[in-house]
């Protein structure tokens, strides 16, 4: 079965809790009920050893909870000789029955049912006379990891995620990204180590996500490693703010054998639940434009008493869009560079490229980055990418171990013409990306070269074919009667090219008869008072001469100006489109005049037929 069928037969329980149940009720009880019985399922080879185990254990006087994860093969277990099967053979107990099996699992299993509230799930579904209904329901579903594999497992839970946000109208993309977004992610992050990670040996990584959700971006990234070398092991640590999203994760990673103390329940922002870490990778998707009003007094407590020694010295985002403090938080969980460094990749919108001027909170962690080397590249992904949004989106890359012909520059690519149309939409997901475009911009950031797209248009203007065309390449011949459209499509930049000084330039202050206005007192005394309403500011980009930029630009229209240095601030933008924009000629007035006139001639034909 592939996880589409799983989600669809779950929902399917649905129908009964329809009536009794309004639909934004349905996921506590269906998630819940689906991590038992997947437990349950995982369980049960070894549930005959555990009993007997528990039971000699128990008769020794001794504690059974390390021999009993030892004889169920997995980190977890279930002392209970019941199970969901079994449950449903007392019906009129089956409430009380449900409880003790459920106390009846390690800890950090039960925390897991805890977190989804279980026993209020319980009572609402006993209540309404449904317990029963819904236990045989799920017992009839064969959740076994020989049937449903790890991967099919969480696929499934994220598209019943996915559908539950959708019918309670709340934002799915806080639960979970796209797979293929995840899968380009993965790749950028170890394509510079294949060297290393290939080798056959058995390394050891660590990788980390502040916004884990269900577990997604973790579970492919630890799949991806293994792929390329079956020896290495990856240790997945993350944090989740959402009690549900947490739960299903924490499940996952006790199945797959990982410590599910790595796994923290809380809001990173202003309770880090990894802070004496640092990690090898990392990677998140924070909210988009999700404001951090409620962290906020934390937030700028650590801002203002640890500066640089906490997670927010460079500077603080505007309350109403918090990706930024992810992208610090992610800075202060890199490992030192003598140390092997880190690489992490962050999916932030467009907001955190070019909003705030010069001296905000937004351009001054712009500039730290930037200054600091620490930005390897930016790529720019379609729109109606994600399940909540359809704006624009870019993947960060960062690293404080720059391989040598990467240091000093910042690598944009632009991947928004990279995607196929879906057949079915989702939400706003509307695109994805191939295996194929995946591996495009992956060879594109691998390779760190000036490269090009060359599109194949045919005689009407329909596309034809891509090609990336980087170095001498010749770009590849036009079909007959058709053209070749090139645009860039990877471009390398000097970190200073995104900087710039912004300077105040003032005009004088006059009085009636026009005459300037001098300073009476202090340092003011003689010299010409600034009119506040002709103030004006210009950026100069960095690299270039303050004042030879003011004598060329300004002096000419305003020979009276000045430049009040004292208010000189530094500032970085990336204008990500600025720097892949291709200027098209405009067609010509006698086309466009042919074009009308043959408009205007066949409407008058048409109406002309019509008057028959």
């Amino acid at each position: 079965m592939n996880h589409q069928t799983i989600s669809s037969l779950i929902w399917s329980v649905a129908d009964l809790l329809r009536g009794d149940y309004r639909q934004s009720e349905y996921g506590r009880v269906i998630l819940s009920f689906t991590v038992l019985r997947r437990l349950d399922c995982v369980l049960e080879p070894t549930k005959a050893k555990v009993l007997a185990e528990f039971d000699a254990k128990t008769k020794a006087g001794l504690n059974p909870d390390p021999f009993l994860i030892r004889k169920s093969g997995q980190s977890f277990y279930n002392a209970s000789p019941l199970d969901l099967t079994k449950l449903l053979g007392d019906q009129d107990n089956i409430r009380q029955n449900i409880y003790a099996y459920v106390q009846a699992f390690s800890p950090a299993a039960r925390d897991i049912f805890e977190r989804f509230d279980f026993h209020s799930v319980i009572e609402r579904l006993a209540k309404s006379n449904l317990l029963y209904l819904v236990a045989e329901k799920f017992a009839g579903f064969d959740l076994h990891p020989d049937t449903v594999d790890n991967h099919q497992m969480g696929l499934a839970f994220e598209e019943l995620i996915r559908k539950f946000a959708e019918i309670s109208n709340e934002t799915a993309g806080e639960h979970f990204t796209p797979r293929e977004v995840i899968r380009l992610m993965v790749n950028l992050l170890f394509v510079e180590d294949d060297e290393v990670l290939r080798s056959g040996n058995a390394v050891v990584r660590t990788i980390y996500d502040p916004t884990a959700g269900t577990g997604g971006m973790l579970t492919m990234a630890a799949e991806h490693l293994l792929q390329h070398n079956p020896a290495a092991r990856l240790t997945m640590f993350g944090q989740e703010l959402n009690d549900e999203s947490y739960a299903v994760c924490k499940a996952d990673m006790l199945i797959k054998g990982q410590d599910v103390g790595n796994i923290v329940a809380g809001n990173t922002l202003s309770d880090d639940g990894h802070s004496s870490r640092k990690f090898d990778y990392m990677l998140s998707n924070p909210p988009f434009g999700v404001e951090w009003k409620k962290v906020e007094k934390s937030v700028r407590k650590e801002h203002e008493e640890q500066g640089f020694d906490g997670r927010f010295g460079p500077g603080l985002p505007r309350v109403s869009d918090g990706s930024m403090l992810f992208l610090m938080h992610l800075l202060s969980k890199m490992r030192a560079a003598h140390d092997g460094g880190s690489r992490f990749g962050i999916v932030l919108n467009g907001s955190p490229l070019f909003t705030g001027g010069a001296g905000s909170g937004e351009s001054e962690i712009r500039r730290y980055v930037l200054e600091n080397d620490l930005v390897e590249a930016i790529i720019g992904l379609p729109v109606d990418m994600f399940y909540n949004t359809g704006i624009a989106t870019y993947i960060w890359v960062l690293s404080n171990k720059k391989p040598w012909n990467r240091k000093g520059f910042v690598q944009l690519i632009d991947a928004s013409s990279f995607w196929q149309k879906m057949r079915k939409s989702l939400g706003s997901k509307r695109k994805e990306m191939s295996s194929d475009h995946i591996d495009t911009v992956t060879n594109l950031f691998g390779h760190c070269v000036d490269a090009d797209l060359a599109t194949l248009l045919d005689v009407d203007g329909k596309e034809v074919g891509q090609s990336i065309v980087s170095g001498k390449a010749a770009v590849p011949k036009a079909p007959a009667g058709g053209k070749v459209k090139v645009a860039p499509v990877s471009r390398l930049f000097k970190n200073e090219a995104f900087g710039y000084t912004t300077i105040t330039v003032e005009r004088p202050l006059r009085d009636e008869k026009g005459e300037i206005v001098l300073g009476a007192k202090g340092k003011q005394k003689g010299k010409p008072q600034a009119d506040s309403a002709l103030r004006d500011t210009e950026n100069v980009p960095l690299g270039e001469d303050i004042r030879e930029y003011f004598e060329r630009e300004v002096k000419p229209h305003a020979a009276d100006a000045w430049i009040d240095e004292e208010k000189s601030k530094v500032g970085y933008e990336i204008s990500f489109s600025q720097h892949f924009y291709v200027f098209e000629p405009l067609r010509g007035l006698h086309a466009i005049d042919a074009d009308l006139k043959s408009v205007s001639a066949n409407i008058i034909k048409l109406l002309g037929e019509l008057a028959k």
